[in-house]
């Protein structure tokens, strides 16, 4: 039982590394079509996200399949509940990436002649802390999941710029009103990524050292 047990959760890690990565491709393209607005990647992030559904079920299917054959305790409790958690974490940022290009497809039906918005150093941003929070997972690094929360602190900021810009240019042609909501809403999902990337990080510490920390880093 102890070495079905420990394949059981080496299967997990395997699965759990290739869920990682296909969310971080999903959020990688949906970043970079926010300026490009190529049809197929867009096309290609919508219509695949099947797949990290279907992965993200199936961990979550394993977890409780273990915790229920082998009770684990201590540690490994610790790791297969910040695993349930992490897991709906990563699917939810796909869901995010999505949310990104169906986005982008309205928007790219109209013209915005006076609207100017960078999303690059946004985009960068919450592609590195989706990177980082997940390296900390791999790699148990609790000083690497603290970096993220300042991280955070800069993708506010960076929504908050693009609220006011929006804000500023709808009072000057409400009648774009739409589609510069929808310009906003994209700052808007790159923040919850960012936000989700957060809760990663806050369940790594809690998998390594067993403290909650929720809200603590605010």
């Amino acid at each position: 039982m102890h070495q079905n047990f420990h394949k059981e959760m080496e299967k997990i890690q395997t699965n759990f590394l290739e869920l990682g990565s296909l969310v971080e491709d999903r959020v990688r393209k949906a970043c970079s079509a926010i300026k490009s607005h190529d049809e197929k990647i867009l096309s290609y992030v919508i219509k695949s996200d099947y797949e990290i559904d279907e992965k993200e079920v199936e961990i979550e299917e394993d977890c409780l399949k273990i915790l229920a054959l082998y009770q684990p305790v201590a540690r490994d409790l610790r790791f297969l509940i910040a695993m349930i958690k992490i897991n709906s974490e990563i699917e939810r940022i796909g869901d995010y990436a999505v949310k990104i290009a169906m986005r982008v497809q309205s928007i790219q039906h109209h013209t915005l002649l006076h609207f100017k918005f960078d999303y690059q150093p946004m985009s960068q941003k919450v592609i590195a802390m989706l990177k980082i929070s997940l390296d900390a997972l791999v790699q148990r690094d609790v000083k690497m999941a603290h970096k993220i929360f300042l991280m955070d602190d800069e993708v506010d900021a960076l929504r908050n710029e693009a609220y006011k810009t929006v804000t500023d240019e709808v009072s000057k042609y409400p009648e774009q009103a739409a589609c510069l909501i929808n310009n906003y809403l994209l700052a808007r999902h790159l923040e919850r990524i960012a936000d989700r990337s957060t809760n990663i990080a806050e369940e790594v510490i809690y998998m390594v050292e067993g403290e909650i920390i929720r809200g603590a880093h605010a």
